[in-house]
C-alpha cells in the first residue's frame, strides 16, 4: 500500500514567520516605551511599534492556525 504524506503549506512557514517578526517589532516598541530615546520621532505617542508588532502577530496566529498541519 502507498503511504501519501501531507505537504505543509507555506502559508503556515509564513505565518510563523510572521509571529517572530511580531514578537520582535512589538519588542523593541515595548523597550522603546520603558527606555525613551534621547531623540524621539515625531510621533512617537502613537506606540507604532507596539500596535504594528500586535497586528502583525495577530496576522501570523490566524495563517499559522488556519494552515497547520495538525
Amino acid at each position: 500500500m502507498h503511504d501519501r504524506k501531507r505537504m505543509i503549506s507555506i502559508w503556515f512557514f509564513i505565518g510563523l514567520l510572521l509571529i517572530a517578526y511580531g514578537f520582535l517589532i512589538m519588542g523593541q516598541g515595548m523597550w522603546e516605551l520603558f527606555n525613551p530615546p534621547a531623540h524621539p520621532v515625531v510621533l512617537a505617542d502613537l506606540r507604532a511599534g507596539i500596535w504594528w508588532g500586535a497586528l502583525i502577530l495577530v496576522i501570523g496566529a490566524v495563517y499559522t492556525g488556519r494552515y497547520s498541519p495538525w
